[in-house]
């Protein structure tokens, strides 16, 4: 039979197809996403997950009038090859190339975007509910991981779903949970029996005769329900009020499609569970799903080769210095939302295991059990990326700041990030966080300062958050023991004339070269709140003009915080600000993103003699 993944350039292609041709297909589609995720990097592992799942949705459902929502969306690749993108796969996660999640302005098909969790059966709920006004016929299907139930979003909407009559279909990507007896030629035709029209009609005019004699109704639901019982895990999403089918094989295509094609004539709301494996048909990432979780460039012959040794990463820093805390100190607690590897908690897992707590995708809910720890005396480090502490905002504000709770926000992913793009950036922290009472954001310039300013926000009795970049920064060693660094206070870190720039974070590097070539003074303010204004009424006094610099938003950040506080100080002097303007980063390398943003020494040197021409004559 020749290649059938060339000839597939939209899901009308597939469509086309006898059925019988879709394994060979989806055998195909597995064979060249490795291929290419091999050469440009990305996520692996639930990818290969849904290559079936993708082959039997596109088969079955009419897209893109029906709609397919994609939680988080680091498993859209099969979806993006087989909508037309096939020959982009080359650009993807690269500048101006595809991205790694799905976008309404990269195709059609990609009917809602995501990269944050537990998104999907909100937004095809309401997609549902609005095919159902303008009196379209149309599907929306919610397609969620069982990690991303974890998050009370998703629970949410659920509760909503379930009363509504619309064709909203949610499907459980379940690959963790236990439940592989189930799973089997038995279990398929129980799922392919719930799921047909004999047992939805039959199950409505028992409930008619029943209602007539409520003693045998209630029997009959509760057998209906113990019945159900011995098959499924359980029933709580029929209590929600959808039809729950399942669970079924999510890699069998002969039990996906029959059940899909049968919950197509339902009316209301479906939940359908299938079971599928992270890594599937890829040995090395069957074995090691968390490592071909996100890989780099690899030999698909020879798998992944360890990294040489180089710089130390931040989120190494935060490890070492939480044991190191930790050791010190047996009131510490550290908490995450489902981020362990990425937030460098392993070795404090392995370490203080009855002190560390992963609650699960659930930022919300993380915030507020740190914040009920402290309450009771101990030291909670919440380790949160600081794209997902967004999801936490009213936490922060309602349940730590208002009471004065002391807690650690340890901020990784802060600034650019590189080839997640704009949902991953962490680019808003500053300004959210500053104006927060009783709140306190450290911004370390390199890996030891970044040691140093946990130790000092650990000390106060308040919130503080850190932040710091995804990655290695200057490369500075980074020093034992558990120093602090005085908290508030900045340094000048070279003497200059007339100019002075004011460097917040890991900008500092590439400000000291601009610095040196411009011979202006450069600063280390360290913290962007609170604002070492003695510091800064000084440098004012002292210089003819200042420059902030900031790996993030400039509306309401640090520089904003400069400009505030001279207003106060009576310091009228001309600031130039600079940072991220009112827009979303691309993906893309972040050294190349940076400089694109006049962020590099170069760029911030060309700004500095635009702006200050006549200063520097």
């Amino acid at each position: 039979m020749p290649n059938l993944l060339p000839t597939i350039n939209s899901p009308a292609d597939l469509r086309a197809l006898q059925r019988h041709h879709l394994p060979a297909l989806a055998d195909e589609l597995r064979s060249y996403l490795i291929q290419s995720v091999a050469k440009t990097g990305g996520h692996l592992s639930s990818n290969l997950g849904t290559v079936e799942l993708t082959v039997a949705l596109h088969y079955v459902f009419n897209t893109p009038h029906d709609r397919i929502v994609w939680d988080v969306g680091h498993q859209t690749y099969p979806h993006k090859i087989l909508t037309g993108r096939r020959d982009q796969m080359g650009t993807l996660r690269q500048r101006h190339g595809l991205s790694g999640f799905p976008r309404r302005d990269e195709s059609e098909y990609d009917a809602f975007g995501t990269a944050h969790s537990s998104t999907s059966i909100s937004a095809a709920l309401g997609m549902a509910i609005a095919a159902q006004q303008k009196g379209e016929q149309r599907h929306a299907i919610a397609v969620i991981g069982d990690g991303a139930m974890t998050a009370g979003m998703a629970f949410e909407a659920l509760n909503n779903g379930g009363v509504s009559t619309s064709k909203l279909l949610v499907i459980l990507n379940d690959n963790d949970m236990s439940i592989s007896p189930p799973v089997g030629a038995l279990n398929r035709y129980l799922a392919q029996l719930m799921s047909g029209k004999f047992y939805s009609a039959a199950k409505e005019v028992g409930k008619q005769v029943l209602k007539g004699a409520p003693p045998l109704f209630e029997l009959a639901k509760r057998f209906e329900e113990h019945a159900k019982g011995m098959v499924v895990p359980a029933t709580l999403f029929e209590k929600f009020g959808f039809n729950y089918i399942g669970p079924i094989d999510g890699h069998d295509l002969e039990s996906l499609i029959p059940t899909l094609e049968n919950i197509k004539h339902l009316e209301g709301p479906q939940f359908l569970h299938v079971v599928t494996k992270k890594g599937q048909g890829y040995k090395l990432a069957e074995a090691d799903p968390v490592a071909y979780h996100g890989p780099g460039k690899f030999d698909p012959a020879v798998g992944l080769v360890p990294a040489a040794a180089g710089k130390t990463t931040f989120t190494q820093v935060f490890g070492q210095w939480l044991c190191d805390m930790a050791e010190h100190d047996p009131l510490l607690v550290g908490v995450t939302p489902a981020m362990r590897e990425g937030s460098g908690m392993v070795e404090f897992h392995k370490r203080f295991p009855e002190r560390y707590h992963d609650v699960g995708i659930a930022e919300q809910h993380a915030v507020t059990f740190a914040a009920g720890m402290a309450c009771e005396g101990l030291k909670p480090v919440v380790a949160i990326y600081s794209t997902f502490l967004q999801r936490a905002y009213d936490q922060v504000i309602h349940d730590v700041a208002l009471q004065k709770l002391p807690m650690v926000l340890a901020l990784d992913r802060a600034g650019i990030v590189g080839a997640d793009g704009a949902t991953h950036a962490g680019l808003f922290d500053i300004p959210f966080m500053r104006c927060i009472p009783n709140v306190s954001m450290a911004c370390p310039a390199d890996e030891n300062e970044c040691r140093q300013l946990l130790t000092t926000a650990y000390l106060q009795d308040h919130c503080v958050a850190v932040r710091y970049p995804r990655g290695s920064g200057a490369g500075v060693p980074v020093q034992p023991g558990l120093n602090a660094l005085p908290f508030g206070k900045g340094e000048v870190r070279r003497e200059g004339k007339r100019i002075a720039i004011l460097a917040f974070g890991t900008l500092l590097y590439p400000a000291l070269k601009a610095g040196e070539a411009l011979n202006a003074t450069v600063v280390n303010m360290r913290w962007a709140k609170p604002l070492d204004t003695e510091l800064l009424a000084q440098i004012a006094t002292t210089h003819d003009a200042l420059v902030t610099v900031e790996e993030g938003a400039v509306m309401g950040g640090a520089g904003s915080a400069v400009l505030e506080a001279l207003q106060i100080l009576q310091k009228n002097k001309p600031v130039l600000v600079l940072g991220i303007g009112d827009v979303f980063t691309e993906h893309g390398d972040p050294v190349k993103l940076l400089a694109e943003m006049g962020l590099d020494a170069a760029g911030i040197q060309a700004s500095v003699e635009k702006r200050y021409a006549t200063l520097l004559n």
